[in-house]
């Protein structure tokens, strides 16, 4: 990422509505963080902002897989997309539901490091195919359809994609990782 500054900086208030601008603070102070850039430069396209919001949250924290799964494959996907934003919000929340401090070190090693289980090396190898082949071979579809119902392969999918897209986001938009409050 270039050493320049964020492209489009964070919203005030009357950039972002009372409604955003309040729920931007909110969950600041529940992160521990100054109020979330993402929030405050995404909540400027105000009606996509609450759109995107909702169908993320419907991900996570909102979906069917374990959120300790849910935030391996995050951290996954933000450590092949070199998302410093991703990397350092979802590892605060990987924390939170008991990913440890060597898990956190060990995903960017990938699903053939040792110490996972068979399930988190599944989901690190679909990961990891879905971020480079755009695709899931068929022999790591089989084994994820042993251990996933079709909900929560679709939702895996979708997982991938929108982190991916986030990630995307977040680069062109040259979006820091946010300041923990002090």
């Amino acid at each position: 990422m270039s050493g320049a500054g964020p492209r489009i900086g964070p919203g005030g208030r009357r950039d972002l509505g009372l409604v955003t601008w309040a729920f931007t603070r909110l969950a600041g102070r529940v992160a521990g963080t100054e109020p979330p850039a993402l929030f405050t430069v995404l909540g400027r396209a105000r009606g996509l902002f609450r759109g995107w919001l909702h169908f993320a949250a419907r991900l996570m924290p909102g979906g069917r897989l374990p959120r300790r799964d849910s935030e391996l494959v995050i951290l996954r996907v933000a450590t092949l997309a070199h998302s410093d934003y991703e990397l350092a919000h979802h590892r605060r929340l990987a924390r939170r539901v008991g990913v440890s401090e060597a898990e956190l070190e060990r995903v960017a090693e990938g699903p053939e490091a040792p110490g996972w289980s068979e399930r988190e090396r599944l989901l690190l190898r679909a990961t990891d195919e879905l971020c480079e082949l755009h695709d899931v071979t068929d022999e790591t579809w089989a084994e994820l359809s042993r251990q996933l119902d079709e909900r929560r392969l679709i939702e895996l999918l979708l997982l991938v994609g929108h982190y991916r897209m986030l990630a995307t986001t977040l680069r062109a938009l040259r979006i820091r990782p946010d300041r923990r409050r002090r």
